[in-house]
C-alpha cells in the first residue's frame, strides 16, 4: 500500500515539475490580480449577537403542561444537533424577508436586497459545547450590519412563539374534532363484546378446550388399532400373491373361471381337440384336409372359451396368468386372498370414517381458540377505546392550557454591539490569492496534461504498449539547438556516439541493448533484426547506426541495411553517396558487392539507393527476400532500418523476412495512439516484436532516473561539455532494465 502511494504522489511530482512552467505563468498573474482586486474592496464589518436555545420551555417544565410543543429533538434517528435545524429556520427565505422589509436593505443598484444576496452576507453557527447560536451579519457599514442582526434575532424570536401557539391551537383543533369520534368507537366495542358472548353462548371456552383434548385422543388410538389390522393384512395378502404369483383382481377371476362349468366343458374338449390334432401331424403334413379341419375346430372353441370367460368376469378383464384350471390347494390361497381383501376393504371403510369423525370433531374443536382470539381482540378493543377516550379527555384541557402561554425554547443572550475593526486583512488577502493561484496552476496543469496524449516517460512506454524493455538510450541537452531549421532531426543528436565515444554513457547503453538482444532468444540466435518506429522522429536510424556498431566491436561481422526507402538518413549519417544502393540491387541495375561500403572494422553499411516512385512493390519482393537470405549467410548480424509504421507497412513487410522487429519509442515525440497502432499492427502481422527501445530519455522527467542511468551519467555529461571527451563511468549501481 505505502509503495502505491509512493508511486502515485512520484507521478503527480512528475507531472507538476514537467508543467512547471505554465502553472507558474498563470499562478503569478492570477495572484497579483487577486491581490489587487482585495486592495481595491471597501473593507467589511460583522455585527455578532447571540440566541440561547433550551430543549423544554422552563414555564412548561414547571406547569407540566405543553412540554411537547417547541421540544428541541431530532426526528431523525441519527444522531443530529437540534440547532442546526433552528440554524437552517433563521436561514429561511420567511424570516430573513420580514427582516429586509422592516429595514429596506438596498443594494448597490438602489433596489430591495434579494434574499440570496442577504443569505450570503448572514452566518449562524453554533458555540461547541454549549446551546447558544451565534448570528453575525457582514456589511461594509458597521451599523447596518448591527441593526440587521438585532432586527433578525427579534424576528426569530417572534417567529418561535407564533410557531408554537400555532402548534398548541391545532392540537386543541384537531383532539375536538376527534372527541365525537372516540366516545361513538367506545360504544361500539362494548355493544360488539356483548353480542358476541350472546351469540357464540361463551361462559368458559378453557374448560371446553381441555374436553376436546380427550375426545380427539380417543379417536387416534382407534385409527391407530385400524392401521395396525390393515399392515398385518397386507403381510398376509402379499405372502399368498408371492405364492399364487397373482394379485387379488386376477385371484378372483381366476377362481371364478375355476367355478364355471361352460368353462371347464371347453376346456375339455380343446384338450381333447389338440391331442388329436398332435396325433395327426405326426402322420399328416399341415396342408393336409383333416389338420386344416382340426385347427378350424380348434381356432372356434377358443373363441367360444373367450366369449364364456367374458361372460364370466364381465366388462373388467384382469390379465390372467394363462392357467385356467387350478389345483385345490389354489383354490384354497385364491380363497384366502379374496378373504383378506374383504376384510382389508372392511377396515379402510373403518378407519377412513374414523378419520373422518376426528376431521369433523377438530373443525369443531378449532372453533374454540378463534372464538379466543375474537373474545380477545374484541376485549382490547374496548380496553384501547377506553384509554384512547380518556387520555383526549386530558390531552383537550392540556392544549387549551398551552395555547394561552407564551411558550419559545428561545431567548435573547446578547444583542449586537456595532463593530469598531473591519475583518479583513493582508493575511487573509495573501492566502486567498495565493489558494486561489494555486488552483488556477493545478487548473493548468491538469488541462495541459489532459490535451496532451504523447509518450512522456519510460515507464508510460511501457505500459501502454506492454512490451518488453531491452534498452533506454539517454538523450543530450544540447541536442537541437545548433542544427540548422532545415536539418532532418534524426541528425539532430550525436549520431555516432558508440564509435566517437565509445566509453560515454549512451554508448554504455546501445552496449546494454546488445546484450539484451542477446538474452531475449536463447534458443535461436537472432541475426536478422528490422528496427522501425511508430513516427518519424522517434530515432530509429540513429537507434540502428549505434547498435550495428556496438555489435562490430564485438568482432561480429554487421551489415547495416538502409531500409527506409522514403526518407533515408544512413547515408548522411555514415557520409556515404547514395546515388546506388538497396533499391538499384533490387532492380538489379547494380551488383550488391559494389554498393555495400565498409565504414569500420567489421560494419558494412549498405544505403538506401535511388528514392523509388514505389518502395512498397520493392520491399515486398521475391528479390528483396532473396537479398535477405543472403545477407544472414554472408553476415553474422543484419540490421535493417525500416520506415515508421504510420508512415508505411514496409516494416511488418520486412519483418516477415526477418528474425524480429525492434521498436523504438522517443518519449515527447510519439503520441499514446500512434504508439498503440504501431502495436497492433506489428500484432496483426504476426510479426515477432522482439521489445522496446525507448530513445532521448531526459533523466529528470523519469520518476526513477536512478533505475535507468548512474550518477556518473551526469557527471559525465556535464564534464563532456567542458573537456569534449568522456571516461568509463563505474556500474556498481546500474540495473539491468
Amino acid at each position: 500500500m505505502e509503495s502505491q502511494e509512493s508511486s502515485v504522489f512520484d507521478k503527480y511530482g512528475q507531472i507538476l515539475k514537467r508543467r512547471s512552467i505554465p502553472a507558474l505563468g498563470i499562478f503569478v498573474p492570477v495572484v497579483l490580480i487577486s491581490l489587487l482586486a482585495s486592495s481595491l474592496k471597501k473593507p467589511s464589518y460583522v455585527a455578532e449577537g447571540k440566541l440561547r436555545f433550551q430543549r423544554i420551555n422552563t414555564t412548561s417544565s414547571l406547569t407540566g403542561v405543553g412540554t411537547e410543543i417547541g421540544k428541541l429533538e431530532s426526528v431523525t434517528q441519527e444522531k443530529t444537533n437540534p440547532l442546526d435545524t433552528e440554524a437552517e429556520i433563521i436561514h429561511s427565505i420567511p424570516v430573513v424577508q420580514k427582516t429586509i422589509n422592516k429595514l429596506n436593505l438596498k443594494d448597490n443598484k438602489g433596489k430591495l436586497l434579494k434574499p440570496k444576496e442577504f443569505i450570503a452576507r448572514l452566518t449562524v453557527s453554533d458555540i461547541p459545547k454549549t446551546d447558544i447560536l451565534n448570528i453575525s451579519y457582514r456589511d461594509t457599514n458597521p451599523e447596518t450590519a448591527t441593526q440587521v442582526v438585532n432586527t433578525l434575532m427579534d424576528v426569530y424570536l417572534k417567529y418561535n412563539i407564533s410557531s408554537n401557539r400555532t402548534q398548541a391551537a391545532a392540537a386543541r383543533k384537531f383532539i375536538e374534532k376527534q372527541l365525537p369520534t372516540a366516545e361513538l368507537v367506545v360504544r361500539i366495542a362494548e355493544t360488539e363484546l356483548a353480542e358476541f358472548k350472546e351469540k357464540n353462548k361463551v361462559v368458559s371456552l378453557q374448560e371446553e378446550t381441555t374436553k376436546a383434548v380427550g375426545v380427539m385422543t380417543d379417536f387416534q388410538e382407534q385409527i391407530s388399532q385400524a392401521q395396525s389390522k390393515i399392515a398385518d393384512i397386507n403381510a398376509q395378502s402379499e405372502e399368498i400373491r408371492k405364492q399364487l404369483g397373482m394379485n387379488s383382481q386376477q385371484a378372483l377371476a381366476t377362481t371364478s373361471v375355476g367355478q364355471s362349468a361352460g368353462v371347464q366343458d371347453i376346456l375339455k374338449e380343446i384338450q381333447q381337440l389338440e391331442s388329436q390334432l398332435a396325433a395327426r401331424r405326426t402322420v399328416l403334413q399341415d396342408t393336409h384336409p383333416d389338420i386344416l379341419n382340426l385347427e378350424s375346430k380348434l381356432q372356434v372353441l377358443n373363441g367360444i372359451l373367450k366369449q364364456r370367460i367374458k361372460q364370466v368376469l364381465g366388462k373388467t378383464q384382469p390379465k390372467l396368468n394363462g392357467n385356467l384350471q387350478i389345483g385345490q390347494q389354489q383354490q384354497q390361497l385364491t380363497t384366502d386372498l379374496v378373504r383378506l381383501e374383504s376384510t382389508r376393504q372392511g377396515l379402510v371403510s373403518q378407519a377412513a370414517a374414523l378419520s373422518h369423525f376426528q376431521t369433523t370433531f377438530k373443525q369443531r374443536v378449532n372453533i374454540i381458540p378463534r372464538l379466543e382470539q375474537q373474545q380477545r381482540q374484541l376485549e382490547r378493543k374496548v380496553q384501547a377505546s377506553q384509554s384512547t377516550y380518556s387520555l383526549l379527555l386530558q390531552k383537550l384541557q392540556e392544549s387549551r392550557i398551552a395555547e394561552n402561554q407564551n411558550l419559545g425554547n428561545a431567548s435573547l443572550v446578547s444583542q449586537a454591539q456595532v463593530p469598531e475593526q473591519p475583518i479583513s486583512s493582508p493575511m487573509v488577502s495573501y492566502i486567498s490569492a495565493g489558494l486561489l493561484g494555486i488552483l488556477a496552476a493545478l487548473a493548468t496543469t491538469y488541462i495541459l496534461e489532459v490535451k496532451d496524449k504523447s509518450i512522456k516517460t519510460v515507464e508510460e512506454a511501457k505500459e501502454l504498449l506492454g512490451l518488453t524493455l531491452l534498452g533506454v538510450i539517454p538523450s543530450f541537452s544540447k541536442s537541437k539547438k545548433s542544427v540548422p531549421s532545415n536539418q532532418d532531426p534524426e541528425l539532430s543528436t550525436h549520431r555516432l556516439v558508440v564509435r566517437d565515444n565509445p566509453r560515454s554513457p549512451m554508448s554504455e547503453a546501445y552496449r546494454m541493448l546488445r546484450a539484451n538482444l542477446k538474452f531475449t532468444s536463447a534458443d535461436k540466435e537472432l541475426k536478422v533484426i528490422v528496427i522501425t518506429s511508430s513516427v518519424p522522429t522517434e530515432g530509429k536510424s540513429t537507434v540502428a547506426a549505434n547498435l550495428a556498431t556496438a555489435m562490430a566491436q564485438m568482432e561480429r561481422k554487421v551489415l547495416l541495411v538502409d531500409g527506409d526507402l522514403y526518407r533515408p538518413v544512413q547515408h548522411q549519417i555514415w557520409e556515404l553517396p547514395s546515388n546506388q544502393g538497396l533499391s538499384n540491387v533490387i532492380v538489379g541495375q547494380t551488383d550488391i558487392t559494389t554498393v555495400v561500403k565498409q565504414v569500420m572494422d567489421n560494419l558494412y553499411v549498405l544505403t538506401s539507393g535511388v528514392v523509388p516512385p514505389n518502395p512498397a512493390s520493392l520491399l515486398d519482393s521475391k528479390r528483396m527476400a532473396a537479398l535477405i537470405e543472403t545477407f544472414a549467410a554472408n553476415y553474422d548480424f543484419v540490421i535493417i532500418d525500416a520506415p515508421s509504421l504510420t508512415v508505411a507497412a514496409d516494416a511488418a513487410t520486412l519483418g516477415q523476412m526477418a528474425d524480429g522487429v525492434l521498436l523504438v519509442v522517443r518519449p515527447g515525440v510519439v503520441d499514446s495512439v500512434n504508439a498503440t497502432f504501431a502495436r497492433d499492427l506489428l500484432e496483426k502481422s504476426g510479426q515477432n516484436v522482439l521489445g522496446q527501445v525507448v530513445n532521448g530519455v531526459t533523466p529528470k522527467n523519469e520518476r526513477h532516473s536512478h533505475y535507468y542511468f548512474t550518477e556518473e551519467y551526469y557527471l559525465l555529461e556535464s564534464s563532456s561539455k567542458s573537456e569534449g571527451n568522456y571516461s568509463l563511468p563505474s556500474v556498481k549501481n546500474r540495473r539491468n532494465p
